[in-house]
């Protein structure tokens, strides 16, 4: 539970201070959360790798997401064409759920699949009506662009968690983590 705790909170300082034209004061709460499930966690290396490889998937599918016209940020960008810092730590945060809060992710690569198709748009939705980020001109086409793109991320994201599961630990048919005997 503080697992998804963590994330809530810094989802919510991200978006409200990027909606409320505070980008960097929300992404600064979300870092310092990172900060607090990193010392909590285990394997802090491998949490450490994993937010930083969500991080450039992150980077690339919500870049695109700019080239294409279908997502703009209004506040926080800094280099034209690319999204801006506070929602690549965002995907950072998010990383931090897939192997505790999110685990049952980590089970058949279809149950991420779903949870990106239907998760990405809606946590996007969530955020256009808060002011942190716009809908290109055809909702529609949004929808579906971030429905395709995160379809396509989120099973990534479980296939570098599976490979960041230490030797001690494996994934049992359910998605539940276990200890090896």
């Amino acid at each position: 539970m503080l697992n998804y705790a963590l994330y809530q909170a810094g989802w919510l300082a991200a978006v409200v201070g990027a909606g409320q034209e505070h980008p960097w004061g929300g992404m600064a709460v979300a870092l310092a959360l990172m900060g607090v499930h990193t010392a909590l966690a285990r394997e802090r290396a491998a949490e450490v790798r994993l937010m930083l490889m969500a991080g450039v998937i992150g980077l690339l599918v919500d870049s695109t997401h700019v080239r294409l016209g279908l997502l703009s940020f209004p506040t926080g960008m800094v280099v034209p064409g690319l999204c801006p810092p506070w929602i690549v730590v965002m995907w950072m945060q998010f990383a931090t759920t897939i192997r505790f809060s999110l685990h049952w992710l980590l089970g058949p690569l279809m149950r991420g699949a779903v949870f990106g198709a239907v998760g990405g748009p809606l946590a996007y939705l969530v955020g256009h009506r808060l002011g942190a980020v716009v809908w290109g001109p055809s909702p529609a086409l949004t929808v579906v662009g971030l429905s395709v793109l995160w379809t396509l991320a989120v099973p990534v994201l479980v296939l570098a968690a599976r490979r960041e599961i230490s030797t001690g630990y494996r994934i049992h048919a359910s998605g539940e983590p276990g200890r090896s005997r």
